[in-house]
């Protein structure tokens, strides 16, 4: 029979060395993140960890047009909670492209350049919504306040993220966290397609409180923002100061007819449809947008 002990000392070396290989196959652990070293991050789940972006991609505010309302009360919003005031999450509806998201990243950009370091915007996309209390928990004790920004926020079928969402908004034992607010885009008002509400009401034993759990969901936002299709004044508008922004010394009367035939192919008008009219003039013009 071998030796115990010979057999001991002949495996030790091997287990040695397949401990050393699974050490530098492992991830070296991650450091404590500085919040305080950007100003908007993005929210990654498995594993979780928040990423810095040094630069954000935005409009300047003073670009967007045909949604004043929207932006004051917003800007009202935002300016109230990196003060350390009350203010309410944010929900941004409606139309494609009307500047939904850009007005959320132009409203951050201004109010951090008024408080320095005091306010952040945090990205997290729809699929990690289940993830929102890990972040919540990671951010509550931070001395700084966060903006939690998710664009194109929606529900389908068989969702039950929004579940999720409920909870960390107004639900729960704890609560949101005084330090954050959160501010969604959504082209659908109550986040789920109306035939899906329409469904739960023909289905349900009682209708009122099927429909009641699906859109009181967007109750938990305080603010409601709409945006809606704009008009040709408004397309104009919007062409015309991205035109002066940049240099773009065009005659308004060819930029109009310009723009116009661009909608045109495009099917809409809209602030999107204006930039990438104004992205294909620059670069006709040999100009860059800086």
């Amino acid at each position: 029979m071998p030796d115990p002990m010979t057999i001991d000392s002949q495996l030790l070396p091997l287990l040695s060395r397949i401990a050393e290989a699974l050490e530098r196959l492992a991830p070296p652990p991650a450091g404590r993140l500085d919040l305080a070293a950007a100003d908007a991050f993005v929210w990654h789940a498995d594993p979780d960890r928040l990423e810095p972006v040094p630069t954000v991609n935005r409009v300047e505010i003073g670009l967007l047009q045909g949604v004043e309302r929207q932006r004051d009360i917003l800007l009202d919003n935002t300016q109230r909670f990196a003060a350390g005031l009350p203010a309410n999450n944010a929900l941004l509806w409606g139309s494609r492209g009307m500047g939904k998201s850009s007005l959320v990243k132009s409203v951050h950009a201004a109010v951090a350049e008024q408080h320095p370091g005091t306010i952040a915007l945090v990205e997290i996309h729809r699929e990690d919504i289940p993830t929102l209390p890990r972040l919540l928990s990671r951010l509550k004790d931070e001395p700084r306040r966060f903006i939690l920004f998710c664009d194109d926020l929606s529900f389908d079928h068989d969702d039950a993220h929004y579940k999720s969402l409920k909870a960390v908004l107004e639900g729960g034992i704890e609560g949101r966290p005084e330090n954050v607010v959160f501010y969604a885009t959504s082209n659908r008002r109550h986040l789920m397609p109306r035939d899906m509400i329409e469904n739960e009401r023909s289905t349900a034993i009682n209708p009122a409180e099927a429909v009641e759990e699906k859109v009181s969901l967007s109750d938990r936002f305080g603010l409601w923002l709409g945006f809606h299709n704009c008009d040709q004044p408004t397309y104009f508008a919007m062409i015309e100061g991205y035109a002066r922004r940049f240099g773009l010394d065009v005659p308004v009367e060819q930029l109009h007819a310009e723009a116009v035939e661009w909608s045109m192919t495009r099917g809409s008008r809209s602030g999107r449809v204006a930039w990438q009219f104004i992205q294909d003039l620059a670069g006709r013009l040999g100009k860059p947008l800086r």
